[in-house]
């Protein structure tokens, strides 16, 4: 009876967090370790699923670099890096679309709708589906300077790396009346149909704020945002944030991340959240609990 009344109380401190948040959009950016392990894979996608369920609006973006990789690997192609980018040629992309769009992006979708048992369902989309994701090719030079990492773009040339222009957000809000999960591939593409990869981050954000989305959610491999000390910070505002960054604490491609976390709310999302994806169930854990499992996001 005891351990019946615990799971009663469990329940009854998630309902204030039920009501706050029914109806709202969240996004979620998947990858990372949560991506790759099985259990974690099952976790995740039980958590999407009980979000829709209960009325919230769950909206994922995944990533799929290691899986890139790899297929890169196979087809004899090497993978290239510069400052943490990969480096995109016309070959590299068609591979990178195939697997994000294709294999990544389906399994996702899959998994989900194993768990569904028919009342929901995922479906899998990417940039170009209903003009989602107007891209542009990504300018090397500001980009590395807002990441303080500087670098003389004559000797860069990063191919089909591209940055959200525009977010179309119809499609999206289309699939949630009719009851769909969307699973969306961060590839966009420009007026001439052209593909880009885009980093999954800021197509998180981006989506995010072309939805007005209550949160956005990043699925990372660390415990969160930590401060000079090392300790993991629960709760941080947009301008504590710039303030590390330019105290070196927050560096490395700890920054990308972060950037996007600005970027969204600043942009109309309530909060933001890095979370540490290798914790099964981080997502109700963060949004359902009072203690939490990373790191929010705010704008003062």
């Amino acid at each position: 009876m005891e351990k019946a009344i615990e799971k009663a109380n469990i329940l009854l401190e998630a309902l204030p967090y039920i009501k706050t948040f029914r109806g709202k959009t969240f996004v979620i950016k998947y990858g990372g370790n949560a991506m790759d392990k099985a259990d974690l894979r099952s976790a995740f996608a039980q958590d999407v699923l009980m979000l829709k369920y209960i009325g919230i609006n769950p909206v994922i973006v995944h990533g799929g670099g290691p899986q890139i990789g790899q297929y890169l690997k196979k087809m004899g192609l090497e993978s290239k890096f510069v400052g943490g980018l990969r480096v995109t040629d016309k070959e590299t992309m068609d591979i990178v679309e195939m697997v994000l769009g294709g294999l990544v992006n389906k399994s996702i979708v899959q998994l989900i709708n194993s768990y569904s048992g028919g009342h929901v369902k995922a479906v899998g989309i990417t940039g170009k589906d209903g003009e989602l994701i107007k891209a542009k090719k990504l300018d090397a030079e500001e980009y590395f300077k807002s990441m303080g990492d500087f670098r003389p773009t004559e000797l860069i040339d990063l191919g089909h790396v591209g940055e959200v222009k525009q977010v179309n957000p119809q499609l999206l809000k289309h699939l949630d009346e009719d009851n769909y999960i969307p699973v969306i591939a961060p590839i966009g593409y420009d007026d001439e149909g052209n593909a880009y990869n885009i980093n999954a981050d800021f197509v998180a954000a981006s989506v995010a704020a072309a939805l007005n989305a209550e949160k956005v959610l990043f699925l990372t491999d660390i415990e969160g945002l930590k401060d000079s000390t090392g300790k993991t910070v629960s709760s941080i505002s947009t301008q504590e944030i710039e303030k590390m960054i330019k105290d070196g604490t927050i560096k490395g491609g700890m920054i990308p991340k972060v950037k996007a976390c600005i970027y969204a709310v600043e942009n109309g999302v309530n909060k933001a959240h890095i979370l540490d994806g290798r914790i099964p169930h981080c997502i109700l854990l963060e949004i359902f609990t009072k203690e939490g499992v990373g790191t929010e996001v705010y704008k003062i």
